[in-house]
């Protein structure tokens, strides 16, 4: 998703039409609230960790 919105920021800095790409971010974004309902229907219920959370931890890994 980080890509789409790189990708939509430098289309609107070239002033560029990115109505389709986010058209598709939302639907992206939209799945993603639809899965994190199925998993948290399930049980799950801790919290899940934000995307600089996600990138410390990916950093840190190396």
């Amino acid at each position: 998703m980080t890509d789409i919105e790189a990708s939509i920021r430098d289309l609107i800095n070239q002033d560029r039409d990115c109505a389709e790409r986010a058209l598709h971010l939302i639907g992206l974004r939209a799945e993603m609230k639809r899965l994190i309902g199925e998993w948290r229907a399930a049980g799950g219920g801790e919290r899940l960790p934000g995307m600089r959370e996600r990138a410390r931890l990916r950093s840190s890994r190396r």
